[in-house]
């Protein structure tokens, strides 16, 4: 079982994994937390990129967000896997030691973390 969030860290990325099925919802889930929280929405990824082994929609967010945004999004996200991590500058201990997951947790690829 994966760890919930927990807010320790100033700057967080929110990382929403969807295929080609859940494509639009998952589009309209990240516009969706862009408007409502005022937060910055990255592409949406129709391909891996970086470590991410699935497709993807990065959302950036910070500590004062969290405790609107993180339920909302556990309870909008309709059994999409999403990674949240902090950012500390060490991308390898953002996306192990400082990584949680809403829903099941999804393989991340750490070799270019290294």
């Amino acid at each position: 079982m994966s760890k919930p969030p927990v807010n320790i860290h100033k700057v967080y990325h929110a990382h929403v994994y969807f295929d080609q099925s859940t494509l639009a919802f998952a589009t309209e889930l990240c516009e969706q937390a862009g408007q409502k929280f005022g937060l910055k929405v990255g592409r949406v990824h129709q391909k891996n990129v970086g470590p991410h082994t699935r497709w993807s929609c990065q959302i950036l967010f910070t500590f004062k967000d969290f405790e609107p945004f993180i339920p909302w999004l556990d309870a909008n996200r309709d059994g999409l896997s999403v990674l949240v991590h902090g950012v500390t500058g060490d991308d390898l201990k953002d996306h192990t030691d400082y990584a949680y997951w809403l829903g099941e947790a999804v393989e991340v690829n750490l070799e270019g973390l290294k």
